[in-house]
């Protein structure tokens, strides 16, 4: 076997040798066309093509950089050159000099990045790969991010991002569906679960938990395993928890779901912008990063279409027994998954960022991906022709790498030291954020992030629960009040609403087959009543006394007697849960999903200035602009005294901010470099989330006391913001790092 294996190496070392004499036979062929690729290789220039009649498609005959597969001088056939085509054919057509030996490589001869053919030694080169300075990774990284961007330019926009565009769309899309849907179902689980006030708030707030982990863990992620298949695991846990939380029946359960679904979803917006801003030239990044935005206001407004479609439909429910019911919300909750859903099939179809493997010294897997998408647009204007030009990439030398650890190793320590390895790559990166190079962007940065946050959500939370509090002012002006009534022999069968009974007496009455809605009774005495499928919202009975009373089937729950007395009175078939009836909440149902649909849909108009005007005014004019009127605007609540006013100045408030929104996420994608782009956005991002949590608490303290501070709160807030976004540094016209 051993002969046979030496046989074999002869017969391959010399059908090398024989290949490599009729290669040089053959180059002779190309003369002085050969001698001028080699010199052009060798300056490493990153000039790009220009055509007269399309600036998005380079010219093949005349390049200085060598970067690029080029054709040989027009018309010089007589003097040995060659297309790309034909290049390496002999006369009979039996030697293929050009034939394919695979992806073109960054430490190929041609174009040698370190210096020109030949330059250095195998062992020198190989030296030089293990143990690359900081300071040359840096000049790599500056180097790949001028080509970077003439390849881009090259590649043209067309077909590939736009695709791309509306795949990512749907990933943002389900970050928008998950802010509002906690708040739609809010009013009915709060009933299907008996919640109390704190497990409201709790509920309320527990998405903005989940996607602050989310955003951090999914952001750091990122840039070391790669966009794409962070956004897919981040996307398909999401996902899963939504669909189990449309099951589960327990308040505990439910909110455990709801917080991983928000830890999967947390991921979305930091990932997204930086994935999508990896292929797009510079003087389409900021508009098209805008208009991408606007998938978060149609996941709000297909959130609000599907709460108004669903939720007020009791008859889209189904229950096995008393123990598990499965009303409208949540099929609501099951809806509201979809987006997410189709985000993770579509996303399959699509590639890494290249940027991201170019930075990772997977010079192939770049190439190629630059290659998909040059063609792809090439075919959609309908240029098949063209050819992808370039034949190597600069491409980054990792820092550190996950250690080989051998397959001799236990499955469970060879995951336990990859995670310990991946640990320790992330917290270096975090860190880099805070290094001098980006210290002053990622504090100022952090104000800005947090200011906005703070005074959006504050005020958009604050704007439905004003709306609701002057709803309840106008309901309560309404209570019809009852005092020292005796009533005896009497049969209520009908619906008690709006009233307050005190110090009654009722004596052998019977209350049949009623629905009490915000029903109080103080200090009354009820004897020998008997009450018979009752069903209650916001029914009270305080301090009152209950003699040889009997209680059948209702859900009169001991938590509706306050400081009550019960003597010789029986329960008997107590309703088990708090029983959801939507025909009392049907009206004031459709206003809530009305309110927030409008407040969604007027966010178009900014969306549609901010992208037009993105690329023209700069993004801090852009960002600072629309938070100082956003910030003159918050004065204007002053005069929202009626439900219509609160109303109107929501969508005023909503349309002017989003600008603000859109600047911020351009700026922060382009200011940090590639590898350490989506650490940086998820950190600020979880960031934005926390502020999002204290300016909720803080300003629905404040409902139904005064107007004031909330309004000086987020005024001053946003003044800080546009203040401080003033001092960053302007990245329009910038190559992305």
């Amino acid at each position: 076997m051993e002969e046979g294996y030496q046989n074999r190496t002869a017969f391959i070392k010399g059908a090398k040798d024989i290949a490599k004499e009729v290669k040089r036979q053959a180059s002779k062929k190309v003369g002085r066309s050969v001698d001028k690729m080699s010199d052009e290789y060798a300056r490493r220039s990153y000039s790009r093509f220009e055509e007269d009649d399309d600036d998005d498609y380079p010219r093949q005959g005349s390049q200085d950089g060598g970067y690029y597969r080029g054709d040989s001088t027009a018309g010089n056939d007589d003097e040995g050159g060659h297309s790309d085509s034909t290049e390496g054919h002999d006369e009979d057509d039996e030697i293929y000099e050009g034939e394919y030996q695979g992806i073109p490589r960054a430490d190929s001869g041609k174009g040698s990045l370190a210096g020109g053919p030949g330059s250095m030694t195998a062992g020198a080169q190989e030296y030089r790969d293990i143990d690359v300075s900081d300071a040359q990774r840096q000049k790599d990284k500056e180097e790949l991010a001028q080509q970077y961007e003439t390849i881009l330019q090259e590649c043209g926009h067309g077909k590939f991002q736009w695709t791309l565009y509306f795949v990512l769309g749907l990933a943002l899309m389900a970050d928008g569906v998950e802010i509002f849907v906690v708040g739609f179902v809010l009013p009915s689980a709060e009933k299907d679960m008996c919640l109390s006030e704190p497990n409201k708030s709790m509920l309320g707030l527990i998405v903005y938990f989940g996607m602050m982990v989310g955003a951090f863990l999914w952001g750091a992620l990122a840039d070391r395993i790669g966009r794409r298949q962070s956004l897919l695991i981040s996307l398909s846990i999401n996902s899963i928890f939504s669909f189990f939380s449309s099951f589960v029946q327990g308040y505990s359960t439910f909110l455990f779901c709801r917080l991983l679904s928000g830890v999967g979803i947390g991921g979305s917006i930091p990932i997204v912008f930086s994935y999508y801003s990896e292929f797009l030239a510079q003087e389409k990044r900021g508009e098209h990063l805008s208009w991408l935005c606007m998938f978060w206001m149609i996941g709000g407004i297909y959130a609000s279409a599907m709460a108004w479609t669903i939720i007020p439909h009791y008859g889209w429910s189904f229950q096995m027994g008393s123990a598990y019911q499965f009303h409208s919300w949540r099929v609501f909750v099951l809806v509201c998954a979809f987006p997410s859903v189709a985000a993770i099939a579509a996303l399959n179809a699509m590639p890494e960022s290249p940027r991201f493997y170019l930075e990772n010294g997977k010079h192939d897997e770049g190439w190629m991906i630059l290659k998909q998408v040059h063609d792809t647009n090439m075919r959609g204007k309908g240029h098949p022709e063209k050819v992808f030009s370039v034949t190597t990439i600069k491409t980054v030398k990792p820092a550190d790498e996950l250690v080989d650890i051998g397959t001799d190793t236990p499955v469970w320590q060879r995951y336990q030291l990859k995670i310990m390895s991946l640990s320790q790559q992330i917290r270096k990166n975090i860190l880099a954020c805070f290094s001098p190079e980006y210290k002053r962007t990622t504090f100022m940065l952090m104000a800005v992030w947090f200011t906005m946050s703070f005074s959006y959500y504050g005020l958009t939370v604050w704007f439905p629960d004003m709306i609701k509090y002057i709803q309840k002012q106008e309901y309560d002006s309404r209570t019809k009040t009852f005092t020292k009534e005796r009533v005896e022999h009497v049969t209520f069968n009908f619906t008690l609403e709006n009233q307050i009974h005190s110090h009654g007496y009722y004596f052998n009455d019977k209350f049949l087959n009623l629905k009490m809605k915000s029903m109080v009774f103080e200090n009354s005495v009820f004897e020998e009543c008997y009450f018979e499928d009752i069903t209650s919202t916001h029914t009270f009975f305080k301090n009152c006394t209950f003699i040889a009373s009997l209680f059948y089937n209702t859900d009169l729950f001991k938590y509706r007697f306050v400081d009550c007395k019960l003597v010789n009175s029986t329960f008997l078939h107590n309703k088990e849960g708090c029983v959801l009836d939507f025909s009392d909440d049907f009206n004031n149902a459709y206003m809530i999903y009305f309110i927030n649909f409008l407040g969604t849909l007027a966010v178009l108009p900014g969306n549609i200035v901010s992208a037009l005007l993105m690329d023209k005014i700069g993004r801090l004019r852009m960002l600072a602009g629309s938070s100082v009127i956003s910030c003159v605007s918050c004065f204007f609540l002053m005069f929202g005294n009626s439900e219509s006013g609160m109303i109107a100045l929501l969508c005023l408030f909503g349309g002017i901010s989003i600008a603000s929104w859109n600047a911020l996420d351009v700026v922060t994608v382009e200011l940090y470099p590639s590898d350490k782009r989506t650490t940086a956005f998820g950190f600020l991002n979880a960031l934005c989330k926390l502020a999002a949590v204290l300016g909720i608490s803080i300003f629905q303290s404040f409902v139904g006391i005064t107007k004031a501070l909330p309004i000086l709160f987020a005024a001053g807030a946003l003044a800080a913001g546009s203040f401080l976004a003033t001092k960053l540094p302007e990245t329009r016209g910038q190559v992305l790092q």
